[in-house]
């Protein structure tokens, strides 16, 4: 969970304070902090036994065009000494796909560190097919917007249905953002969709809120075919 508390403003989400912080050149050094902080929680979490599969952290487009980002990833997983099959890296479609040729061989370099990597809000950034699958990626993210009025809207149906085929078919896994209802839920089960992420589980916690909340009190919707991220 990552916010910008202004004495003026209070508690400031990510939609509003990234674009300042892109413009402004800050997302490089805010980035690699996100990037440290997660993986040393990451570490003290699983030195003291707890069960953690993978911490995500979303990267920006700017780290991955402007800033040699493999070396960043390279450098914070030396310093924390949490195992790369511990990180996932998440970037967004349309960042890759501002400049797709310099996107697959970064994203090859930092594949090849042994982290594993997802395409995040999918179906908002226009990939072409071509590209996809060259992208060394192992998860599909669908954008909340195509889950927000299933299972009601058929043409969000289609599309979600669309998204989860595609993954499969290109051995991906496929996650869907946004699921706050059991309604969703219950569908993306039936669709096929891997894992799911939403307000319906949580919504975002400091590392101790999370603590008490995972490990002492088990999350009552989870099922063991079907993974809440």
């Amino acid at each position: 969970m990552l916010r910008w508390h202004s004495s003026e403003l209070g508690a400031i989400t990510p939609d509003k304070f990234i674009p300042i912080a892109e413009s402004s050149g800050m997302i490089i050094e805010i980035g690699k902090w996100v990037l440290l902080e997660a993986c040393r929680q990451a570490k003290s979490w699983l030195d003291a036994g707890k069960s953690l599969k993978v911490m995500s952290v979303n990267l920006s487009g700017q780290q991955i065009m402007h800033s040699d980002i493999v070396e960043t990833v390279k450098n914070v997983l030396i310093e924390t000494g949490l195992d790369p099959l511990h990180l996932e890296l998440e970037i967004t479609e349309s960042a890759i796909m501002e400049h797709p040729n310099k996107a697959i061989g970064t994203l090859e370099r930092l594949r090849e560190l042994g982290i594993s990597l997802a395409i995040d809000d999918f179906g908002t950034g226009y990939s072409s097919l071509s590209y996809l699958k060259l992208f060394p990626i192992n998860k599909l993210k669908i954008d909340r917007s195509f889950v927000r009025d299933i299972p009601e809207d058929s043409d969000d149906i289609a599309i979600v249905q669309a998204i989860i085929a595609l993954g499969k078919s290109l051995n991906l896994k496929v996650i869907a953002e946004g699921v706050e209802n059991e309604a969703q839920q219950e569908a993306l089960k039936q669709y096929g969709c891997d894992e799911v992420q939403g307000f319906l589980y949580s919504k975002p916690l400091l590392a101790n809120e999370f603590e008490a909340t995972c490990w002492t009190k088990p999350l009552s919707r989870r099922k063991s075919d079907f993974i809440i991220n």
